[in-house]
């Protein structure tokens, strides 16, 4: 399985982002998806994920990203909108160990190679 995220870069408070996942290597669909971040000097953080049986979100996140997915394209999606400073991180993209995928990264079994997201104040 390979997971190639990308659309990160450098962003103003207040704007938005999106970013992208493309996976391979197994039945896309059958799959939890989620988002992770990682703040420098903090943990790997849970930001949304996307399964069967719908979508879950950070409280931090709420309200503000959405997270998607096409199966038929074999993507996954995050719509990063009023993006704070706070917000500041790399961005991993994960596929579940099977169709129901939670908060917890342990849920989760392949990992992409992040995409930096800055936000400027």
């Amino acid at each position: 399985v390979q997971l190639q995220a990308s659309g990160g870069g450098l962003v103003q408070a207040g704007g938005s982002a999106r970013l992208s996942c493309a996976a391979s290597g197994r039945a896309f669909r059958n799959y939890g998806m989620g988002w992770f971040r990682q703040a420098p000097g903090k943990e790997r953080e849970f930001v949304a994920g996307i399964n069967w049986y719908g979508t879950l979100y950070a409280d931090s996140v709420k309200g503000r990203f959405t997270i998607s997915r096409d199966n038929a394209q074999q993507m996954v999606y995050l719509q990063m909108n009023d993006l704070k400073p706070e917000d500041t991180a790399v961005y991993y993209c994960a596929q579940g160990a099977t169709h129901y995928s939670n908060s917890q990264s342990t849920s989760y079994k392949y990992w992409g190679q992040g995409t930096q997201v800055t936000v400027s104040s």
